[in-house]
């Protein structure tokens, strides 16, 4: 199954499950071994591959022990500022974003004629 935006979050998390199980099949490891190898429990290993939600931490450990690591970089690059972003900024990378100044004009109480000054 492809990974895409209209999945559920529970059906990407058992997407991913299922792709971490395939890869430690894979490799000849055990949900034993691996659990010991990346120092989380089996029931944690059991929950991940099963898609229920884990601790991030715990899925680091584990693509870690299966070589899997360097993907990451692939989810958030690391890429600078746009040029843009640098111009805008003097030089400096923004470190915030703020709201748009919405500009309001204000409609006059009565109706402006000629001759009003």
């Amino acid at each position: 199954m492809k990974i895409h935006e209209t999945l559920s979050d529970e059906m990407v998390l058992r997407e991913l499950g299922a792709r971490m199980a395939r890869q430690r099949l894979d490799q000849g490891l055990t949900q034993a071994m691996l659990a010991e190898q990346a120092g989380i429990s089996k029931r944690t290993l059991e929950r991940l591959e099963a898609g229920a939600s884990t601790q991030l931490t715990s899925f680091i450990r584990i693509l870690r022990v299966l070589e899997l690591i360097q993907g990451l970089d692939q989810l958030l690059p690391a890429e600078g500022p746009a040029p843009m972003a640098l111009l805008r900024g003097k030089g400096r990378a923004p470190q915030r974003v703020r709201h748009p100044v919405e500009v309001r004009i204000q409609e006059p109480d009565a109706e402006w004629q000629w001759g009003d000054d």
